[in-house]
């Protein structure tokens, strides 16, 4: 069998070959110019010679070589696989990646590219110190011909300091990446420019995201809080919703007598129902801006509740016209109104004025009576339009077992263009104690539902910190899963009358 069939690698690339190969297939190497092999050579040196025998010379190159077993002198048979060393990785301080040398094509015999000429023999190679005794000025020496030069390392300079170092005055550890989170502000950002909740240092861009760190913002109702003088509120997406689909507006006014009075309206859009937070921001601000025009013209609170809650349900109608093109008057004769999927939300609301305590509602938010030294029973102001309330006043269920339901929640009354008729529910009271209102929605009151449940839940001190406790109850909704968007309102009530009902 002819050498060429015996190889199993191209000498010049190292290829793979096939039996047959007269040519390598990467390179196009002729294996037929390839000299025989050294006779009664062993493949793998695997120890010292047997006694008698010498170690031929090994051919020179730019690396140190080393074969498996170390014979004297540090020298290989030519053809025996070695293992490489190359003494740039020992060099001290030198850890740094760089490039292999590519493999030299071999010299064809016979040829101009053959250095000693054909039938010349091999000059031995230089004498090679021991690897670990390679100086550094040898290790810089030039490649052999026809190889790439490796890379040279990196000067052993320090690193310069991170832009963010100046500004904030605090320069990242030697070898340690600057921090993601830090940014140059070296001038004032301009009026209005929001800066990233998540790094507290890039602007946010038109788009919503933080162009330092590339976080979400969240939306401006994600997380809204208000506080009014003695009225405060909050609202949360809580933590499964995509969006707040719930509103609130607080305000106060002057009566006429010049004696204060206190608003507060939460809404709750309805999520099965097209752009629920669109109809729960223009219910809460159109029942708001009625009362606030109403009640210093010396309107009774109660009648000006109703008329707040008439106001807002043509406010979340007006949605729905523009939705269909059609006006008021059509809708309203349209066979097919009650099928259509309009905007809707539930409202609540609440007026504290000149001693009397005023409540108004349609859908399923609530008011809770919490009074402030827990001496008098708290109490539930409002009555669910809900399946689970039907239920319990037709006596068909007990409270317990209509809420367990799975329909519990399913509301029979709304304000939109699509309900079968508005029925708004005002209630006033005449509390004999000082306490808060709690007016919020179904993402609370469904973590305390009874009234003890949600005197329990209210901090003690909340007539003197309406925010703080506000947040403490959406906390505490939070706490329990955070299931639905979660609003409350806290409104102080410090008036003391002589006797308590309802009127």
């Amino acid at each position: 069998m002819s050498q060429r069939h015996q190889l199993s690698a191209c000498p010049s690339c190292e290829e793979p070959l096939e039996s047959g190969d007269l040519f390598c297939g990467a390179c196009g190497y002729d294996l037929s110019a390839v000299p025989p092999p050294p006779e009664d050579r062993p493949t793998v040196v695997t120890g010292p010679p047997a006694a008698g025998a010498a170690w031929p010379p090994a051919p020179a190159g730019s690396g140190h070589e080393q074969p498996l077993g170390d014979p004297p002198g540090g020298r290989t048979a030519p053809g025996v696989p070695a293992v490489r060393f190359d003494a740039r990785a020992a060099v001290a301080g030198d850890a740094g990646d760089f490039e292999l040398p590519a493999p030299a094509p071999a010299p064809v015999p016979g040829t101009a590219a053959e250095p000693w000429g054909p039938g010349a023999p091999v000059p031995p190679p230089a004498p090679e110190a021991a690897p670990e005794a390679v100086p550094e000025a040898a290790a810089e020496a030039a490649p052999a011909a026809g190889t790439r030069a490796p890379a040279p390392p990196a000067p052993a300079t320090a690193p310069a300091p991170a832009p963010y170092a100046e500004a904030s005055g605090h320069a990242p550890a030697p070898g340690q990446a600057p921090d993601p989170r830090a940014a140059e502000h070296t001038a004032t950002p301009p009026a209005g420019t929001r800066l990233c909740v998540a790094c507290r240092a890039g602007h946010v861009d038109p788009d919503g995201y933080c162009e330092n760190c590339g976080h979400a913002q969240p939306r401006e109702r994600d997380h809204m809080e208000e506080e009014l003088g003695a009225v405060a509120a909050v609202s949360d997406r809580g933590l499964r919703h995509h969006r707040n689909e719930d509103a609130f507006a607080v305000s106060s006014t002057a009566l006429p007598d010049g004696s204060p009075a206190v608003v507060a309206i939460v809404c709750d859009g309805v999520s099965s129902a097209t752009r629920p937070d669109e109809a729960s921001a223009a219910a809460a601000a159109a029942a708001n801006e009625s009362l606030l025009a109403s009640l210093p013209r010396g309107t009774h609170p109660q009648t000006a509740m109703h008329d707040a809650i008439v106001a807002a349900s043509e406010a979340v109608n007006a949605l729905a016209d523009g939705d269909g093109g059609q006006d008021g008057d059509a809708m309203e004769h349209d066979p097919h109104r009650h099928h259509r999927n309009a905007p809707a939300c539930t409202l609540v609301g609440a007026v504290v004025a000149n001693g009397l305590l005023v409540v108004g509602w349609v859908g399923d938010s609530r008011a809770y009576w919490v009074p402030d030294d827990r001496g008098g029973p708290p109490a539930r102001l409002t009555e669910d339009d809900s399946w689970a309330a039907q239920m319990v006043a037709a006596g068909l269920m007990n409270e317990a077992e209509a809420y367990a339901d799975e329909r519990a929640h399913a509301i029979t009354g709304w304000l939109g263009a699509d309900a079968y008729e508005l029925d708004p529910h005002t209630a006033a009271f005449k509390p004999d104690r000082p306490g808060v209102v709690v007016v919020c929605t179904d993402g609370l009151w469904n973590y305390a539902e009874g009234a003890g449940d949600m005197a329990r839940v209210v901090p003690p001190d909340a007539a003197d910190r309406p925010l703080h406790s506000a947040q403490v109850l959406v906390g505490h909704a939070l706490d329990g899963g955070g299931h639905d968007n979660v609003t409350v309102a806290v409104v102080p009530f410090a008036v003391v009358p002589g006797g308590a009902g309802s009127a």
